[in-house]
């Protein structure tokens, strides 16, 4: 059985999402090394769970991966761990990416939901016409097996999404080039990466990006998107943003989704909820809006739901309101929108 270190379910140093172990002990096998004995000897004892609010420190990943290293003599072991993550090993969140309409809301979904998967790093979305970059600011040292497992893993569920073919335009890395060379990372990224940057990024062409992909299923990534926010929001109770957020979800089909009873939910006073907001540099406001226009996207994609239906799921009191939202969003009608989205979806 794999083994784990001691987990915390709400902890200051950063953490990551216990269910990772699943994917080492795999790859270990999958070399023909006794698990079990790496992981203690790594310090790791306890059996591992896959419960997402199950966390590993940080720490104990590098020190459970230069195990590893030591014991296979592998120094690219990040890369083959990448083929043994499953969508399940990250929970919800897995799930929710996989029923992702593009590449595009992949990566912003990501985004949202990166710190169930992972509080060692921030994720945050850049694009521009030509390229789409998912880059990582590290919150403490990562070892370079971290950093190449998790890269590599996105590149192939990506591929695995949109095309085989799929590669990156440039892959930068924070850790040092491993001293045999950048051989392994070409099969892995379709291109040579770049080492000792300050950030990890994984720079894609944007023309892909807005594609629709084969496996979209707006019903199952809505599904998963809500419980996703309830994870983040008790994985960090500090975290403001993210038990509103969870909160709006919860309320807006009821009608009823205003300040006061969204500060009653999390046990705050108006004045200190837009204060706490204000200083994670947003507002009450701005969430409802931006949680409205998520859920809508996701909403007006799926053929079963009216637009009268979708207005009242957002709590809209009418029609004309939604409308004269969503124009703000997306600069046309809720029902020009469908009607585009699935001619794309058919053709």
């Amino acid at each position: 059985m794999s083994t784990l270190p001691a987990v915390a379910r709400i902890s200051d140093p950063p953490t990551v999402i216990a269910g990772y172990a699943l994917a080492i002990e795999r790859a270990l096998q999958h070399k023909g090394v006794d698990s079990v004995r790496v992981f203690r000897i790594a310090g790791l004892t306890e059996a591992v769970s896959n419960d997402p609010l199950d966390r590993m420190p940080s720490s104990r990943v590098a020190a459970l991966f230069k195990a590893c290293v030591e014991v296979t003599n592998d120094p690219y072991f990040g890369l083959t761990v990448a083929r043994f993550i499953h969508v399940s090993n990250i929970h919800a969140v897995g799930y929710a990416l996989m029923a992702s309409r593009t590449l595009m809301d992949f990566c912003l979904r990501l985004e949202r939901y990166f710190a169930v998967v992972s509080q060692s790093a921030v994720l945050r979305v850049e694009r521009n016409e030509r390229e789409v970059t998912m880059r990582f600011r590290h919150q403490t040292m990562l070892c370079g097996e971290t950093e190449d497992a998790f890269s590599a893993f996105l590149m192939r569920f990506m591929r695995l999404l949109y095309r085989p073919d799929f590669a990156a335009l440039r892959v930068e890395l924070h850790h040092s080039c491993p001293q045999p060379g950048p051989g392994p990372y070409v099969d892995v990224f379709g291109v040579a990466p770049t080492f000792d940057h300050d950030e990890s990024a994984l720079v894609l062409p944007a023309a892909a990006m807005g594609e629709t992909l084969s496996g979209a299923c707006p019903e199952l990534a809505q599904y998963n998107d809500k419980i996703a926010a309830e994870y983040l929001a008790k994985l960090d109770k500090k975290d403001v943003t993210a038990r509103v957020r969870a909160t709006i979800i919860e309320m807006l089909a009821a009608g009823d989704c205003t300040r006061r009873k969204v500060a009653q939910e999390v046990c705050m006073s108006q004045a200190t909820l837009q204060l706490k907001l204000a200083q994670r540099g947003t507002s009450f406001q701005d969430l409802l809006s931006e949680t409205r226009r998520e859920l809508a996207l996701g909403y007006l994609a799926q053929r079963s739901l009216s637009v009268t239906e979708v207005t009242f799921l957002l709590g809209f009191t009418d029609a004309s309101n939604f409308t004269r939202a969503f124009k703000r969003w997306m600069g046309t009608s809720p029902t020009l929108y469908r009607a585009k989205l699935l001619r794309d979806q058919d053709a």
